[in-house]
């Protein structure tokens, strides 16, 4: 497995993979897919704006159409 972050890579083994986990690491298997994603990722508050108000037109879309349905 591999530990990416950034431009670094480390191989790792399971017993190490939590430690790096914990230091904001993401967990690749030998093809190279994702297994684990760290927990200290954060999203910029651009992206979760735009998916705030993204969520709030498909509420307000769903409330729409459930009373048509009826």
């Amino acid at each position: 497995m591999l530990a990416k972050k950034e431009n670094k890579e480390y191989t790792v083994d399971e017993v190490s993979k939590q430690t790096y986990l914990s230091q904001g690491y993401d967990i690749y298997n030998d093809k190279g897919k994702l297994v684990e994603s760290a927990k200290t990722r954060t999203v910029p508050y651009s992206e979760y704006e735009k998916v705030v108000k993204e969520l709030e037109k498909l509420k307000k879309n769903q409330a729409k159409e459930e009373p048509a349905k009826e």
